[in-house]
């Protein structure tokens, strides 16, 4: 029983993985259109801004493939789908974000990394730090499977 569930977990996370390689890919897309055709004026607050833009764009899709794709165990039907879950699932987002943008810092404007390079270490980060944040405080305790 307990190898099923640790397996129904390794699951569910190899689903989210997937779902953040996609919103990931939203969020690098409008990082990269916001710093490559809108801001282009090269400040250093302007990679905040660009940063900012990208985190919505892979958030929304984050919320929904999350809800379609990954939480789907029976149990999980209806947890995400509230109000309060979505602000759950925002703040954990939010938080991401704020260490997406320290990094972003550091990497882009303390260590002169280029910033794709930067953005791609710290969306491992935070994948990690996203999937355990929603599912220990929307899907607490709920299967990762069962379909």
């Amino acid at each position: 029983m307990k190898k099923l569930l640790n397996m129904a977990l390794i699951k569910e996370f190899l689903r989210y993985a997937v779902v953040g390689g996609i919103s990931f890919l939203a969020d690098f897309g409008t990082l990269t259109l916001f710093e490559e055709v809108f801001l282009t004026g090269g400040e250093k607050w302007q990679i905040f801004i660009s940063t900012a833009a990208g985190f919505i764009v892979g958030l929304a899709v984050n919320y929904i493939l999350s809800l379609v794709f990954v939480f789907r165990a029976e149990d999980n039907k209806n947890s995400g789908k509230s109000v309060g879950a979505f602000l759950i699932f925002a703040l954990v987002g939010i938080i991401g974000l704020g260490i997406t943008e320290g990094l972003m810092h550091l990497g882009v404007n303390v260590l002169r990394f280029h910033y794709m390079l930067t953005k791609i270490v710290a969306a491992g980060i935070v994948l990690v730090w996203n999937y355990l944040g929603r599912k220990i405080l929307i899907f607490k305790g709920k299967k990762g499977d069962e379909k």
